[in-house]
């Protein structure tokens, strides 16, 4: 069950932006600009309303607007698997808004509600998978989200996949090697440790550097799919000050750095970002324009 959606899951997960405009309000044509920039470079899945694409500064209205939108823009040439969040209740009208707008699966995102147990967790994982027939991927940023959490969610008929965020490898690799059920395991840090996901068992990982350019993700995918490992760290060598340059600040430069590179390239007019995110310093500016240079992408200033 599920079983094509599986498959293009296990590989890049491009968690695509949210351009906005000079009022932040969002920025349709460069959004679709993005999105298409995204399939024509031959990703797979697209995730909007994802943490790279600003979700928790989102409106409602919005989230469901920006779902609607990719899902029309990427017209099934690359699945649309779409962030839902916030309480139950309203983590299931998401759900079930983006089944009506024909998207292929979920991203349950993190609960954001300062209380966490166990019994809770899963009842809340339960109410949204029976609110809708598409496949579901779990968010895990935190160990709350316990092995034992995992093992009965992914019970769940329609639970297919675990983006794992968390960047502890001895809990990674038990949580792996103790689920019976045929989950995609997808590294949640992007290309920084996606070469130590894999060795654990990830078959996946997460990009924002995607929207940036999509080939070096691509040259580690297929290193680490053919378990050519030295040959991804090599790749892993050219994107490391990229992905510790966005981990700054405890992640906290995760989306304007993306922003950033995607605005000196010109693939997006501004590098705006909804508070409480906020603009790079101009020295991290600078930061950004010497690493594209480094990949060839753009000259010097």
């Amino acid at each position: 069950m599920y079983s094509h959606i599986k498959q293009k899951i296990r590989g890049i997960n491009a968690i695509n932006v949210t351009p906005f405009d000079a009022n932040l309000e969002i920025d349709w044509p460069s959004l679709e600009k993005n999105v298409a920039f995204l399939v024509e470079n031959g990703i797979q899945a697209v995730y909007p309303c994802g943490n790279t694409g600003e979700f928790y500064a989102l409106t409602l209205d919005e989230a469901k607007a920006v779902t609607k939108f990719v899902t029309d823009v990427t017209a099934k040439k690359a699945l649309v698997i779409a962030g839902v969040g916030y309480d139950a209740k309203t983590a299931c009208e998401l759900a079930r808004h983006a089944e009506q707008c024909g998207a292929d699966g979920l991203m349950v995102h993190q609960p954001i509600h300062p209380y966490l147990m166990e019994n809770g967790l899963i009842d809340y994982y339960e109410q949204i998978a029976a609110s809708t027939s598409l496949p579901l991927i779990l968010y895990v940023r935190t160990e709350t989200i316990s092995l034992e959490v995992i093992r009965q969610t992914a019970k769940l008929p329609n639970v297919i996949g675990v983006k794992y965020a968390v960047n502890h490898l001895p809990t990674f690799t038990k949580t792996v090697q103790n689920i019976d059920e045929d989950i995609v395991w997808i590294c949640g840090t992007a290309e920084m440790w996606a070469p130590y996901f894999f060795a654990a068992g990830a078959e996946g990982f997460t990009s924002g550097l995607v929207n940036v350019d999509t080939k070096l993700s691509f040259q580690m995918l297929e290193a680490l799919q053919q378990g050519r490992f030295a040959e991804a760290m090599a790749v892993w060598n050219q994107t490391v000050a990229f992905e510790e340059l966005r981990a700054k600040f405890s992640n906290g430069n995760n989306v304007s750095v993306v922003k950033e590179a995607m605005f000196q390239l010109g693939l997006i007019p501004n590098s705006l970002v909804r508070p409480p995110i906020g603009q790079l310093s101009d020295k991290e500016k600078e930061q950004v324009s010497e690493i594209l240079h480094t990949w060839g992408l753009k000259g010097r200033d």
